[in-house]
């Protein structure tokens, strides 16, 4: 997949971290499985992973400490 960002670029399977804050706490995610530019570093979330994300955050802000660190490939 060519990247979106710079246009040059050719994307490869990756993964990365997420920090979020939600008033005073943060939520780490890491592990999360994306496609990332190899010229650029610019990063893409499959659809399916950004579902699982976004439940994944719901899930934290109901339980959430000062600071929630998540293993996406633990969790998904």
């Amino acid at each position: 997949m060519a990247c979106f960002s710079c246009k040059n670029g050719t994307t490869v399977e990756s993964k990365t971290s997420k920090l979020i804050e939600y008033g005073d706490n943060l939520i780490i995610i890491r592990n999360i499985p994306c496609l990332e530019c190899k010229q650029c570093g610019e990063k893409y979330y499959k659809d399916h992973v950004m579902e699982r994300l976004e439940m994944l955050v719901t899930e934290a802000k109901k339980i959430i400490q000062e600071v929630s660190i998540i293993d996406y490939t633990r969790a998904a």
